[in-house]
């Protein structure tokens, strides 16, 4: 007699959900995938709103290291689908990309929209079902339940992938709501915690009303050993920015250890301090002090009015320089997770083994968000999620040979 096909389920359609349904459905298996929103990825399409920054292409050793005290657990993510298979797989939807000038890569269409279109259609070419306003609640004697339009639905699938991302933007869908259901089942959940994210600062009002919004380009931003380059933005809050963000794990341990958290920014971190020194000190004549920054020090407005939060400014060349390449800003708090680009906490990576499976419920594997792992801005959070969701799919693919 003839074998019928293994149903799947896959709960939650962003990108790690969505890799996993497309590697399961190209394996011949019937897959449904489940939404709690109108519409899927919204956080995916958030995300390319300023352009989708896919991954990024530095030597994988350097790579991983972006992952922290979880680079173990997600480099074995990353070996199963590498910076590159995500590039030519992107390339393979019909969406050329380019290597931008600090390494990260995106598509040239600058956004995720065409890729998702290009995708969804895949997806329905490989029969994935897509059932969006399908909230899952949990397990009853062992069946999936979900609240739908029509009513609550029991499913029992033959095994499940739960994608339900963390606790970030819970507008876009993902809000973390899960957690108790899982715990319940005595699965561990570390809590959530605010990732990439903005932190507080008591700007002056002036300050404020002036430079909110306003980038700090080409900075270094330091906090205990570790410094970054790239670009903070001013906020009405704080600050914020892709330097800002790769220090936030550090940064938020810091606040709640103590309550408060230096960083150092070095506003020209390209120009030595002798040179910048011998600059300040040629005569500015009737040039204003802000002047005579813009001109001999290459410093923008916005630099040169954060000169002034610290504190009237130095006379001494030298000393002025000195405040130019570490200027001290205290940040008093974290934005919560509702302003975070994505969290720390979720399921525990002890609780699941080596292809992402529950070890305390079989047959159920996780990926993406809903993991306890957290990475940087610059392409380091989609690349292990979408890895992630390939890694799952796999697992789930053995388990069911292994039950055969």
């Amino acid at each position: 007699m003839k074998q019928s096909v293994r149903q799947v389920h896959v709960i939650g359609a962003g990108p790690a959900g969505l890799m996993a349904a497309e590697r399961l459905a190209l394996a011949g298996l019937a897959v449904v995938v489940h939404d709690r929103m109108p519409s899927v990825a919204r956080k995916f399409l958030m995300a390319g709103r300023g352009g989708l920054n896919l991954t990024h292409s530095e030597p994988l050793d350097r790579f991983v290291t972006r992952y922290g005290p979880t680079q173990t657990s997600v480099s074995r993510w990353i070996d199963a689908f590498t910076p590159a298979e995500l590039t030519a797989w992107v390339e393979g939807l019909g969406q050329p990309t380019f290597v931008g000038s600090s390494g990260r890569v995106f598509p040239r269409a600058m956004k995720a929209s065409p890729l998702l279109r290009a995708w969804l259609v895949r997806l329905e070419g490989r029969g994935v079902e897509i059932r969006t306003r399908s909230r899952w609640t949990g397990w009853r004697d062992g069946a999936l339940v979900f609240e739908t339009p029509d009513g609550e639905r029991l499913e029992r699938p033959d095994a499940v992938v739960l994608a339900l991302g963390g606790a970030s933007w819970p507008r876009l869908g993902s809000d973390g709501a899960w957690k108790p259901w899982l715990e319940t089942a005595g699965i561990a959940v570390a809590p959530f915690r605010p990732a990439n994210v903005g932190f507080d600062l008591d700007w002056s009002p002036r300050f404020r009303e002036r430079f909110a919004g306003q980038p700090l380009k080409g900075v270094a931003v330091t906090h205990g050993d570790k410094t970054v380059r790239g670009e903070a933005m001013v906020a009405r809050y704080g600050i914020e920015g892709g330097a800002v963000y790769a220090l936030s794990a550090r940064l938020r341990g810091t606040l709640e250890a103590g309550g408060r958290a230096d960083i150092h920014i070095d506003l020209r971190p390209d120009v030595a301090i002798g040179k910048l020194t011998d600059r300040l000190s040629k005569p500015r004549g009737k040039a204003s002090l802000s002047n005579h920054l813009r001109k001999a020090a290459g410093l923008e407005p916005v630099a040169v009015a954060l000169l002034h939060e610290a504190g009237p400014l130095p006379a001494q060349p030298r000393a002025l320089a000195e405040r130019i390449k570490g200027l001290t800003l205290t940040l008093t708090g974290v934005q919560g997770l509702e302003r975070a680009i994505s969290s720390a906490g979720g399921v525990a990576l002890e609780g699941v083994d080596e292809q992402l499976m529950l070890t305390a419920r079989p047959g159920v594997f996780v990926a993406g968000e809903m993991l306890d792992w957290e990475a940087p801005t610059g392409g380091y959070l989609l690349q292990a999620s979408f890895a992630s969701g390939v890694v799952a799919a796999h697992g789930l693919m053995a388990w069911l040979d292994s039950r055969d």
